[in-house]
């Protein structure tokens, strides 16, 4: 029985042959992530081991992105400590305040992610480099520090789940509305601790930016990583942006999948998720009468320049219904910049839309944006849980930016060909 992408990647970094699902293995790691919330943690681990320099300055990256530009004391306290760190031990690549961007956003655009690596992130949604065709996985602090001290980690081979996608999206859908159709689908543990390889001959009607927004939602459906089959669009993102070489992994003909679900993209609709999970999901048809307080539209889920392009697509020339605050977050200073250089945020501001500085913000509930009791948010993200955005008594809804923009104009879960026609094609 042959191997799947991500257990040749896994065999690649162990030295191995073959691996198989359920092995234990211990892994050369291209990558170590981490954020402002889980990166202090790891560093006071990564001191209790004695180690006095890091594995290699070059293969770590530390990202302040979730409650930057600090938004109180601790916050503070916690950036002072990673940019001590950063400093003392020569970490290379350490992004703040002006070079900031969304972790997720930020790695990819960096050229640090690239076709072949095995990259470690202490924050689950680092699956979002499975889109280059990298095994990306989540981890917790503790496995963070371990990693940045010696370079390896221990994994379970997951089991894998296929994906065969035919034909293409119809106008205002997404990849966002694809991932959303699939946790539906199969459930926030559908495919837990399993590995979501996406291929087939629609992969080629996906951009970037929809396998970002795919691979970064894996997680959401319980999944150890998600992948995507390496092809020319990859190759193209991957040499605009690599700092380094790379290696193409496709799985193999007598790959052993556990499951496969093949998914006609021209038959995905806009996709809802209600609270207070992303598998509870509904298409735009089937939404009803929901009137919302707030959309929040950028993250590290859909907060690329396609993302903003699309809200703005719908919002020129028109403006946000009186009493819905619309909150924009580009993923990175360059998304930002060249959205402002394109006309993509003059559009969104004349419309009524505040628009801020790379952050995770109102994501996870932690700042710029946090609801009160009983208000109700379109967002763009990832999670719907139980106060994940504010007060345990609101409610957060997932969906598209097109979808986001849609209800910023009619202040309730709206269609967006209501609003801006048959096709998403043409300029802002």
């Amino acid at each position: 029985m042959g191997m799947t992408m991500s257990q040749k990647i896994l065999a690649a970094h162990t030295g191995l042959e073959r691996v198989v699902p359920g092995q234990l293995i211990e892994a050369n790691l291209d990558l170590v992530l981490g954020n402002d919330i889980t990166t202090p943690v790891a560093i006071n681990e990564f001191k209790k081991t004695g180690c006095s320099q890091v594995f290699d300055r070059k293969k770590i990256a530390i990202v302040p992105d979730h409650f930057t530009p600090n938004k109180d004391l601790k916050a503070a306290e916690q950036c002072r400590q990673m940019r001590e760190f950063a400093h003392e031990l020569g970490i290379e690549h350490y992004f703040e305040v002006g070079a900031m961007g969304i972790e997720h956003c930020l790695i990819p655009e960096q050229g640090l992610a690239v076709p072949g690596d095995l990259i470690i992130g202490a924050d689950s949604h680092t699956c979002t480099y499975g889109a280059l065709g990298a095994f990306a996985t989540g981890v917790g602090s503790t496995d963070m520090a371990a990693g940045m001290a010696t370079g390896k980690v221990w994994l379970k081979v997951p089991s894998a789940l296929k994906f065969v996608l035919t034909n293409q999206f119809q106008p205002w859908v997404s990849g966002k509305d694809l991932i959303l159709h699939i946790i539906g689908m199969i459930g926030v543990d559908g495919a837990r601790y399993q590995s979501m390889e996406f291929m087939g001959e629609g992969l080629s009607s996906l951009s970037m930016d929809d396998r970002f927004t795919i691979a970064n939602m894996a997680v959401e459906a319980g999944a150890k990583n998600g992948i995507f089959l390496v092809d020319e669009k990859t190759i193209a993102y991957v040499k605009e942006h690599a700092t380094k070489p790379y290696q193409v992994y496709a799985p193999d003909a007598d790959a052993d999948y556990e499951e496969e679900y093949e998914i006609d993209l021209s038959t995905i609709r806009p996709t809802v998720a209600f609270p207070h999970l992303p598998s509870n999901t509904r298409t735009i048809d089937e939404v009803g009468e929901v009137e919302i307080d707030q959309v929040v539209i950028g993250s590290c889920t859909n907060g690329r320049l396609s993302d903003l392009k699309v809200a703005a697509q719908i919002l020129k020339g028109k403006k946000v219904k009186q009493g819905v605050r619309v909150l924009v977050f580009p993923g990175t200073q360059r998304i930002y910049l060249q959205a402002l250089q394109e006309g993509i945020i003059t559009a969104l501001v004349e419309a009524g839309a505040a628009v801020s500085t790379p952050t995770c913000g109102p994501c996870l509930g932690g700042h710029m944006g946090i609801l009160a009791r009983g208000e109700k948010a379109v967002s763009t993200t990832n999670r719907n849980f139980v106060g994940r955005m504010g007060h345990p008594e609101s409610e957060v809804y997932l969906a598209s930016p097109a979808v986001a923009a849609a209800a910023a104009l009619t202040g309730k879960l709206t269609d967006p060909a209501q609003v801006a026609g048959s096709s998403a094609e043409g300029g802002i």
